[in-house]
């Protein structure tokens, strides 16, 4: 077939039928890039492919997916082969030329690498006695774009477009990643203790799972590379790549050119698993754990890297106890400049919503004053480290949850209330990268909520109801989908898994058990239905009537104290609510720390009933709605009239 020439299988097998390839929407119906090409691409490879063409006027995404020594059509006239001519011999001044390029386009990149590793220096570093020309000022074209917050002041406007054309499509720098060594060098932000450890040499080996989906081809690169490097040889088992169904050509032959490169150098020791469709986080960890074949299995984000000595305290422990799931230190690499901050080592910690957060280690582990020892975490943040077949024993991971969020939380408990614990280990580091946003889903809310609910049926008890307050949704009827749970209880039952109230005395006491809520979420006036009570102005303490949004300021909740706290509730003991107040004299509303206005003997005690009024217990005022100076209604303070308020939620009818 000619070049240029167009077919399809129908052409080619006129018996067999094509499936119709589904229509991606053209994002640049008027750019002259894809005029005649392109109809096929993704639209994060169109918006990348503009991008460049943006940038250097011809097709860069094509040509860096072309190889370099690709075969061109001989276009001479014919009877130019019937000259023969021998090869040509080059002079000397052309060999010496072609040096000196050679030895130029080193410095250029040599230059770019400095420069890109967050260094600065200027010609009279290197040259003193020679005066250097002031450099142009080069205009800040993405002011309000976070990536050059801290970043790429000497970038020329070419650069800043790709730069931030890339900030876009991965959440981080990857026009920086690009221009850094694979195997560059990383602060050591272990505890000096860590240092003169001794570890078995017996240790079991490990299979390190790196999750990803469309991620820059350089930070894979990287995470692989530092793995490597960071991993003594004996104990690296494998390299397990779980792909969920990237769009990105890079990740593709690119990637595949890195591996056998790998494998040159180290024989069959990366492995690719390639979902046909996107699966999620947990199902991706999934995957990587079934083609796992080591004794312990190390799941990982693709956006990290690890550090020397990362692996043996991870390994150790898991020696001394395999029913222990263990996570390293998270050290956070920015997104903007890529540099490394040390974390202090923390437990891994949950709310009801069963959003992570980060928590102090208990009092023993305090007590100890070593911050080279593991500290016991209620959770696990995502990135961990099992015994592989330990981790088959009680359940593996969810298969049931999607996208993302929540399955790390469920594993913790599902450990704990199982037979195993969870534990940090401050000895072991890993540098990973915090996006500045997660392109692949936008908003995470409405998978997180979906999961959380699907844990609170299967593990909570009767402490579910507090993970249904905590995203304000109704206890019954609410109408979202969690899947098939049955078998997951099933599982708990032939587990004999403990009760969650055992987690609460035992594992997570600083959790609060909101066991005295009567009613939550947002508090309406039967005068004005649009309107709700917000918290206000914060820092502020003067609650106010707004425009009802149903977001966390105009949360509220009336509990068995008759208190009523307004803005999102506290899940743990150590955060403190704030209760509405009534001052006793004016007729503005106040909101202070419940336990300060209770010590204060404050009026915070409210008769409140479903469809009635608000009353103060002691000064007999109601809570009441009034048009203020400007005729909008306001939120007051003053003698009953008989106005009545409905709370959005009940837990129980009051």
């Amino acid at each position: 077939m000619k070049d240029g020439q167009k077919s399809s299988s129908n052409q080619l097998f006129p018996d067999v039928k094509e499936n119709p390839k589904p229509t991606v929407p053209k994002l640049y119906p008027d750019s002259s890039l894809f005029a005649n090409w392109g109809d096929d691409l993704s639209e994060e490879d169109q918006k990348m492919a503009q991008g460049l063409f943006e940038i250097y006027g011809y097709n860069a995404f094509l040509s860096n997916q072309l190889p370099l020594d690709r075969k061109l059509p001989d276009t001479r006239d014919r009877s130019w082969a019937q000259v023969q001519s021998s090869p040509k011999r080059l002079t000397h001044d052309e060999v010496v030329n072609r040096k000196l390029d050679r030895i130029d386009e080193t410095l250029n990149k040599l230059a770019l690498l400095f420069v890109a590793s967050g260094q600065k220096s200027s010609s009279n570093e290197l040259f003193p006695n020679v005066k250097e020309n002031p450099k142009p000022t080069v205009p800040k074209l993405y002011p309000d774009s976070s990536l050059f917050a801290n970043w790429g002041d000497d970038l020329s406007e070419e650069d800043q477009k790709m730069a931030q054309g890339l900030f876009e499509i991965y959440g981080y720098n990857a026009f920086l990643s690009n221009q850094l060594p694979l195997d560059r060098k990383l602060p050591d932000t272990r505890d000096s203790r860590c240092l003169k450890k001794k570890y078995p040499g017996n240790l079991p080996t490990i299979s390190v799972v790196l999750i990803y989906i469309n991620e820059a081809l350089s930070i894979i690169q990287r995470a692989v590379r530092s793995i490597i490097t960071h991993t003594p040889k004996h104990l690296l088992k494998e390299i397990i790549l779980v792909d969920d169904c990237s769009t990105y050509n890079d990740l593709g032959k690119p990637l595949e050119d890195y591996i056998d490169r790998i494998h040159k150098e180290r024989p069959e020791l990366i492995k690719k698993v390639r979902h046909k469709r996107q699966m999620g986080l947990s199902q991706s960890r999934i995957s990587g754990w079934e083609h796992a074949t080591a004794d312990v299995v190390a799941i990982l984000d693709a956006h990290v890297e690890a550090t020397e000595g990362w692996a043996e305290p991870l390994l150790a422990r898991i020696k001394a106890d395999r029913a222990v799931v263990v996570s390293p230190v998270f050290d956070k690499v920015h997104f903007d400049d890529l540099h490394v901050e040390q974390y202090i080592a923390s437990a891994h910690a949950f709310d009801w919503a069963l959003w992570c957060m980060y928590e102090s280690f208990n009092a023993d582990w305090l007590k100890m004053d070593d911050e080279s020892q593991p500290g016991k975490s209620p959770s696990v943040m995502g990135i961990f480290a099992a015994d592989r077949r330990f981790l088959g024993e009680i359940g593996g991971l969810d298969g049931g949850m999607t996208v993302y969020g929540g399955e790390n939380v469920e594993l913790g408990i599902r450990v704990w209330l199982c037979g195993g614990s969870v534990e940090v280990v401050p000895c072991s580091r890993i540098a990973h990268i915090e996006r500045a946003h997660k392109p692949y889903v936008p908003d995470l809310n409405a998978a997180m909520r979906r999961n959380a609910l699907r844990v609170a049926e299967i593990w909570l008890d009767e402490f579910q109801k507090n993970t249904f307050i905590a995203w304000n949704i109704p206890l019954k009827d609410h109408g979202i989908d969690i899947g098939d749970v049955s078998e997951r209880k099933k599982l708990r039952e032939k587990l004999n898994c403990k009760p969650f109230q055992w987690y609460l005395d035992n594992v997570y006491p600083s959790l609060e058990s909101w066991n005295n809520l009567l009613g939550y979420g947002v508090l309406t006036n039967t005068l004005l239905k649009s309107s709700c009570v917000d918290q206000g102005p914060v820092p502020g303490n003067i609650p106010v009537l707004y425009e009802c949004h149903f977001q966390e300021p105009q949360y509220c909740y009336y509990n068995t104290d008759d208190e009523i706290i307004i803005g999102l509730i506290k899940s743990h003991k150590y955060n403190k609510n704030r209760c509405l107040v009534d001052p006793g004299t004016g007729s503005i509303p106040t909101l202070h720390q419940c336990e300060l206005a209770k010590k204060n003997q404050l009026n915070l005690h409210w008769d409140f009933r479903q469809g009635r009024a608000i009353r103060n217990k002691k000064t007999n005022r109601c809570l009441e709605i009034a048009p203020g100076e400007s005729g909008e209604y306001e939120l007051i303070i003053q003698k009953c009239s008989g106005q009545r308020w409905t709370i959005e939620h009940l837990v129980t009818s009051f």
